[in-house]
């Protein structure tokens, strides 16, 4: 800093590296926390905020609420970009965890679908929508700023720390929600007790915010600015110049497509497949995922020091590679160690449901409009909340919708144009010869714990487990080091966000989407599978290798 004519006053008195790292992450590790409280209890909020809509339909918005937090990630990551590459890094993550910490708080206060109809799932809508804007500044600025801080030579497994942020904030949802839940019981938990966890989070916030003030601006950015080199248009430069915007693409489709697929799969769509289709009980749930995560944490970091010995690339690699062979075999597996009893019903008693396809809607609305009382309808979400997999076989025209399990034979009725509790009362009615005839099939309505394989359940969480830190843990420092200092938070930014935003966030939503549709209960899988792929083949043929790059190059 000596060269420099007229440095920054923060710049003077720099901030030790180890104190960059604490405050950065904890300040990650907060905004993760609020984040995923919400993805951990998309069921509770499910009765609560739509309790209005039927339980497939509510199931269905609440993941689809979950998702719009992603939907306005990459609107945060270019206003707090520009911020951050025009003002400086410090200020816009700090306002980042004050906007996002706020909207968290607010969720613990809002009213009920019941104590105020449609103003409670507006107002959430509204949060969800501050939580993800906010949430799209927060990580190229966390990042960014410790890697401009840390050695060339240990970039990965200094920016491993803010990875490990994402791990702390699941692992202090989960524990927060599990000590909770089993303090209230689950009864008080579902009916008020699912706010504590929301409204813990302005604790949190008070620390990150006294932490992130303690920080001065990054090395590299108070440089730039000192020699008058800060970009006075970061959009214009980061995507109307082909040679960063070319950048941007490979980070997207190379890098962040399977980013946003793999981790988003392995720590939140089977969070919905093990409870939702193999009724796995929630304790045993956050135990498996508590465990899992806290393995997490050490992977990071790990492969985070790896990729500063071999390279970004290979690590990279590996993890996208080791999830696209895992998914299918992975997740079938997972269902025969936690409900072997579903397993072994599905392979001796299959499931059809003939219909004419003319009678069958893609249930597919998150806004709750649409009503699907057709007996096709009614017949595949009876399956579909059961946890049942079924194949589709076309009737003729005008042909009534059979649900064939094994030699029974079960017709299905329409509540089309039937006032509201006459319909209800035929779907309860269909609904009760299927789930009888499917017990009778030796169908379970619930997973045995008596015959939970726990252990070997976790060791398949351990191999989504290794994929996803392998992938992420290189990440920022890739990132980091892939675009010029002049625009790099923009450029990293918008790329990260809507690979994790429009990519990962809509994930468990999709993936259940098109189960409902198709009937397999492992056919979701096949939207993270196709964005895995892809990046396997750009990473590999046009991502060049980061390691060890000049910031200021």
């Amino acid at each position: 800093m000596a060269e420099i004519a007229a440095p920054d006053p923060e710049a003077a008195k720099p901030t030790s590296l180890k104190t960059v790292i604490a405050a950065s992450s904890a300040g990650t590790t907060f905004e993760w926390y609020d984040f995923f409280v919400f993805g951990s209890l998309t069921g509770v909020i499910s009765k609560t905020f739509f309790s209005g809509l039927p339980e497939t339909a509510g199931l269905a918005a609440a993941l689809a609420l979950f998702g719009a937090g992603f939907l306005f990630r990459p609107l945060g990551a270019l206003v707090f970009g520009r911020i951050g590459d025009q003002a400086g890094r410090k200020g816009a993550f700090l306002a980042t965890v004050i906007l996002m910490g706020g909207a968290t708080v607010a969720i613990g206060l809002l009213p009920s679908y019941n104590q105020a109809g449609i103003i409670g799932p507006a107002l959430l809508i509204l949060m969800r929508i501050l939580q993800g804007f906010a949430l799209g500044g927060e990580y190229g600025g966390a990042a960014i700023y410790v890697a401009e801080h840390a050695p060339a030579d240990g970039r990965g497994g200094a920016t491993s720390w803010i990875q490990t942020s994402a791990a702390f904030g699941l692992f202090g949802a989960l524990i927060v929600i599990l000590g909770t839940r089993t303090a209230l019981g689950n009864e008080a938990f579902d009916a008020w007790g699912w706010r504590i966890p929301f409204l813990f989070s302005g604790v949190l916030l008070g620390i990150s915010i006294w932490m992130r003030l303690k920080l001065t601006e990054s090395p590299e950015f108070a440089r730039l600015k000192a020699e008058g080199g800060a970009s006075k248009a970061p959009f214009a430069e980061a995507f109307g110049q082909w040679k960063n915007l070319k950048l941007v693409l490979i980070a997207l489709v190379g890098i962040m497509f399977a980013q946003g697929a793999v981790w988003y799969t392995a720590f939140f769509y089977v969070q919905t497949f093990m409870e939702r289709f193999l009724k796995a009980p929630p304790q045993t749930i956050n135990f498996l995922m508590m465990a899992a995560t806290a393995a997490s944490a050490v992977g990071y970091v790990f492969f985070g020091w790896l990729s500063d010995r071999i390279g970004r690339k290979p690590v990279l690699l590996f993890g996208m590679t080791l999830m696209l062979v895992a998914y299918f075999p992975a997740f079938h597996m997972l269902s025969r160690t936690l409900n072997p009893a579903l397993a072994e019903a599905q392979a001796r008693t299959p499931v059809v449901v003939i219909a004419d396809p003319a009678d069958c809607s893609l249930q597919f609305d998150p806004v709750g409009k649409a009503s699907f009382v057709s007996a096709c309808d009614i017949a595949k979400s009876t399956l579909a909340n059961a946890g049942v997999s079924y194949s589709n076989e076309a009737g003729t025209p005008g042909q009534p919708t059979l649900v064939r399990i094994g030699t029974t034979t079960i017709p299905s009725n329409s509540a089309k144009d039937m006032p509201p509790d006459v319909a209800k009362a035929v779907k309860a009615t269909v609904e009760g010869r299927i789930k009888a005839a499917l017990a009778e099939a030796g169908y379970p309505t619930k997973a045995d714990p008596a015959r939970m394989n726990l252990i070997g359940a976790f060791g398949v969480l351990l191999i989504f487990v290794t994929a996803a830190t392998a992938l992420y843990g290189p990440i920022a420092a890739c990132l980091v080091e892939l675009f010029p200092t002049r625009v790099r938070y923009t450029a990293l930014s918008l790329p990260y966000h809507i690979g994790t935003g429009w990519v990962g966030g809509f994930v468990p939503f999709t993936a259940f989407a098109i189960v409902t549709t198709v009937g397999d209960l492992y056919s979701g899988l096949w939207f993270p599978f196709t964005f895995t792929a892809i990046s396997v083949v750009v990473c590999l043929l046009f991502l060049p290798e980061t390691k060890g790059r000049r910031l200021d190059a």
